[in-house]
């Protein structure tokens, strides 16, 4: 019984982390079965995330520092995309007036809503690290990470040396996180796997849904190869990174 209040809880908690994403993945779901007027479909997407951010901020869902944190994961999604989309890795096949170098303007509120999801994760598990690693070196790992997913399209891609790196790196690190009464704590490598994973789940619910199509979903959808985990795990990483800069302003981190 114990158990299953505490997965009620778990699960209560994460929903009220996760109400961005959810709302982006209903819109997806909604816009590809309902169409309004002349209204391209990626337009109105954009014009819903943009509301939806917009509204959270007004309710103070989020604070103002919390919207730059997300705003710049917003950037850092958005020249990704441009780029990927111009390599071919995936693609936007609908027609769209907001678009950016064959990019919709609203794929960057995917990337923001994961920041998001950290933002009110650090608040609603009241997240604690402890044995955070050297800044400097958190940085420069980062900094690795991403420009690996430019280079690897013309030299050696190196994400499993990366990933080896993280876990040495963060290996000392646990993440402390209250459900309901109880106080828990994991690695936070690990939970860098558990965050990748459900991004994964959610990436294949959006394909469905027609958010961008890689090249063989093209002509039928397919579930999206494992593999990309390996990249979403290395992305939330950045993100969290990035998080965990605001915080530490606030001494959340020791």
């Amino acid at each position: 019984m114990k158990v299953i209040k505490g997965v009620t809880q778990f699960t209560y908690q994460q929903l009220q982390c996760c109400l961005f994403p959810a709302i982006i993945v209903m819109s997806l779901g909604i816009t590809k079965y309902i169409s309004i007027g002349t209204i391209p479909r990626y337009d109105v997407l954009l014009f819903i995330c943009i509301m939806t951010q917009l509204a959270l901020l007004y309710f103070k869902l989020e604070t103002k520092d919390e919207l730059k944190v997300i705003m710049l994961f917003h950037i850092i999604g958005l020249v990704l995309e441009i780029y990927k989309v111009q390599y071919g890795s995936w693609s936007y096949p609908g027609a769209g007036f907001w678009k950016i170098g064959g990019v919709p303007l609203y794929s960057g509120f995917m990337y923001s809503s994961i920041g998001s999801y950290i933002c009110k994760a650090w608040k609603v598990f009241d997240l604690k690290m402890r044995n955070w690693p050297n800044t400097k070196a958190v940085i420069l790992l980062c900094s690795f990470i991403y420009l690996n997913f430019f280079t690897h399209h013309f030299m050696v891609d190196i994400r499993w040396g990366l990933i080896g790196l993280v876990f040495c790196l963060f290996y000392p690190t646990w993440v402390y996180f209250t459900v309901g009464d109880s106080r828990l704590k994991m690695p936070l490598s690990l939970s860098f796997l558990c965050i990748a994973f459900f991004i994964w789940v959610a990436e294949n619910i959006a394909s469905f849904f027609g958010a961008w199509a890689y090249p063989d979903q093209l002509k039928q959808w397919r579930l999206v190869h494992l593999g990309k985990i390996t990249s979403w795990y290395l992305l939330i990483i950045i993100s969290i990174m990035i998080v965990a800069q605001l915080k530490m302003t606030k001494k959340e981190i020791k």
